[in-house]
């Protein structure tokens, strides 16, 4: 069930809205219920073989959250921890990447394995990191763990962000999980943020996408064509994504939620670097703070530095897709960051900077 569907928009959405301030008003536990029911029937409406592994991601992760915060020793903790990352990594990378595995395993050894083909679960790339957000902050000690399932369950897939994104934290809803109220300026703002995206999705990116299906129809494709359809995908993929993020936001603020921002108007950078401090920045943050600081950050050697960088955006280009081609397309984005660091990119004329973000990105 997608934002900008009819069935969304007259059925599912004034219904939810119903459901939810009638029973709001009679305690957080019947709202969060609300909310998690709702979430599960909008996933089943999609994807309905796969609501019992969503179901088996939230109850075991769940069960390791409470372990990891009642376990006394960091030994026990360190251990509950690695079963939710095993858990949640696992199932992702199963789903996500087993067909990409046993492509490569034929190909390297010339042997014939049959591929699993297994279609991928809607969403598991997202719920997967916000629960590993989850548990880690719990093993730091940075929240307590959520000893309510049905907030924790109406955290792991609240709908407006499950399909896709913003990545949210545990740490940035629970005081919202626990205690929210709903003001008719949160009302007023989130319906206006919900029809931007809905906006962009519908007039922009949905008419981009009719052009980019018109290029790859056509037999004759000029330089001048494959220019246009470039700059068009670009702004096809922003408009959408971004689109969905502003939804999802806006949703989130009339049920009394703060999602963090996903988009800062990239193409406005001056940098590849800054390109991707407004690009996607909850999944941006997500590999900073859960990938690349544990690994050292830049406080380490130039050797492991330069292994840190290319490690985040190897694992950043997988987690868009399976295939080499993501892996590339991250590590290019590598290249480009540590380029400027040597090149100097911030010395250059603002119009020049800005010129070549757009020309690389493109």
């Amino acid at each position: 069930m997608q934002f900008s569907s009819a069935v969304f928009l007259i059925l599912f959405l004034p219904i939810v809205f119903l459901l939810y301030f009638i029973c709001g008003s009679r305690g957080r536990w019947y709202k969060n219920m609300v909310l998690l029911l709702a979430s599960l029937f909008f996933y089943a409406w999609g994807e309905p073989k796969y609501i019992a592994l969503m179901l088996a991601s939230i109850g075991l992760n769940y069960v390791w959250g409470l372990a990891i915060g009642k376990a006394q020793k960091q030994l026990w903790k360190r251990f509950f921890l690695t079963l939710s990352v095993i858990t949640c990594l696992g199932l992702l990378g199963y789903y996500k990447y087993a067909d990409f595995a046993v492509e490569n395993v034929n190909a390297l050894f010339g042997t014939a394995f049959p591929l699993p083909r297994l279609a991928l679960p809607i969403g598991i790339s997202f719920y997967s990191f916000q629960i590993l957000s989850y548990t880690i902050d719990v093993y730091r000690g940075r929240v307590e763990a959520q000893k309510n399932p049905i907030d924790f369950g109406c955290y792991v897939c609240l709908f407006p962000q499950l399909i896709a994104g913003p990545i949210v934290r545990y740490i940035d809803v629970d005081r919202e999980l626990k205690s929210r109220s709903t003001s008719m300026d949160d009302f007023r703002l989130g319906l206006r943020r919900f029809l931007m995206g809905l906006g962009k999705k519908i007039l922009i990116a949905n008419q981009l996408g009719q052009f980019i299906e018109l290029f790859r129809a056509s037999g004759e494709k000029s330089v001048l064509f494959y220019w246009l359809y470039a700059i068009g995908f670009a702004l096809h993929i922003y408009f959408d994504f971004s689109g969905y993020s502003d939804m999802a936001i806006g949703l989130g603020r009339i049920f009394g939620f703060h999602f963090p921002e996903n988009f800062n108007y990239p193409f406005l950078s001056a940098s590849v670097q800054e390109f991707w401090r407004r690009w996607h920045m909850t999944l941006g943050g997500w590999f900073r703070d859960y990938l690349y600081i544990p690994l050292g950050g830049s406080r380490v050697s130039k050797g492991k530095w330069l292994r840190n960088v290319l490690f985040v955006w190897m694992f950043t280009g997988l987690w868009h897709g399976a295939a080499w081609t993501f892996v590339f397309w991250g590590l290019m984005f590598a290249a480009l960051l540590l380029m400027e660091k040597v090149v100097k990119v911030q010395s250059w004329p603002k119009v020049v900077r800005h010129a070549y973000v757009l020309l690389v990105i493109a």
